[in-house]
């Protein structure tokens, strides 16, 4: 796989995350007891998170290298999910989500990785790959969320399997950016 199919996947992957709890807000809130405000502050913590991790791990990016903060925030993300598909508590949750929003900072990072390594002439199809990306992102991650967690499943494991799922989704896309990121 070519370095921007393999950045594009990270984007993909991310804001598939991003979105996959969309649809299980309500379901959550039922089985676990949560209050309304508390679904909210879990949907509003991984912006809220990333808004601030972006700028930090593109100042790092520039520092460092694009690569190391990809690693370093794409493990972040896997882990979030692992620990939101593990968990059944408020507060647990919250710091899974909070992970993921400063793991998914790295769009910003991956956008700076398509810059540095496309020609002039490409830069636009590749910032156009990476807005694919995202947008099939938007519409995937609510589908595949809803649509796992309505398999005839036991009901204490149907709202953590869309988290696993994309745990181990985010775990292909840190093993391609170890393994053959260059």
């Amino acid at each position: 796989m070519l370095p921007l199919g393999i950045v594009v996947l990270i984007v993909l992957i991310d804001l598939m995350g991003f979105t996959l709890v969309m649809p299980l807000l309500s379901p959550m809130a039922a089985d676990y007891k949560f209050q309304d405000w508390q679904i909210g502050l879990l949907f509003a913590a991984f912006p809220f998170c990333q808004l601030i991790a972006g700028p930090i791990l593109g100042r790092l990016s520039d520092r460092y290298g694009r690569r190391p903060v990809l690693v370093f925030s794409q493990f972040g993300t896997a882990l979030s999910f692992l620990i939101l598909g593990l968990s059944r508590d408020f507060t647990t949750m919250l710091l899974a989500r909070m992970l993921d929003g400063a793991s998914g900072g790295n769009i910003l990072v991956a956008q700076a990785y398509v810059a540095d390594v496309t020609t002039p002439e490409n830069r636009s199809k590749g910032m156009g790959l990476i807005g694919m990306a995202f947008g099939l992102g938007f519409v995937m991650g609510p589908l595949l969320g809803g649509l796992l967690s309505e398999l005839p499943i036991d009901p204490a494991w149907r709202l953590r399997l869309p988290f696993l799922v994309a745990a181990g989704f985010s775990t292909l896309a840190w093993l391609l950016v170890l393994f053959r990121l260059p």
